[in-house]
């Protein structure tokens, strides 16, 4: 799911890939669903590309924001009231505790938080994409081939 879901350079929220035509990308706005074509000369990057260092191996923002959605129970996150009370470091370490503190910065917390709640509002709460097991898909592709 998160491969579809874009962030651009430069403007605000996130967007949604719903064509491309040749170089363009036609994206829609998680928020207002207004629509409209992002040249290439923009920097775009799938959610679905992004990790967070941790002390071990990179971390799939995907699986970090199925954490925060477990954690929370689909609630939103009040980023103001978590900066003023518990700061954002200390409330980012109770969904992923080996998190690189050195190299994963506040301002790296707010945006996934804000980017959370975006996706929450939308109605995306599936973050990691499950993968099939390729028997499945086998029997998939021979039960449409007998169907044809």
């Amino acid at each position: 799911m998160l491969k579809k879901i874009l962030a651009i350079t430069g403007k605000p929220g996130l967007f949604k890939m719903v064509a491309h035509n040749g170089r363009t990308l036609i994206v829609e706005d998680l928020v207002s669903g207004k629509r409209f074509p992002i040249s290439p000369r923009d920097r775009v990057v799938a959610l679905g590309d992004i990790a967070m260092y941790t002390e071990n191996e990179d971390k799939p923002l995907g699986e970090i924001l199925d954490l925060i959605y477990a954690k929370e129970e689909g609630k939103q996150l009040d980023v103001k009231e978590i900066i003023a009370t518990e700061g954002l470091k200390n409330r980012f370490e109770t969904y992923l505790s080996d998190f690189d503190k050195e190299r994963v910065h506040d301002s790296d917390i707010k945006k996934l938080f804000t980017w959370y709640n975006l996706l929450v509002n939308s109605g995306i709460t599936k973050f990691t994409e499950e993968e099939t097991e390729p028997e499945e898909e086998e029997k998939e592709g021979k039960t449409e081939e007998k169907g044809k």
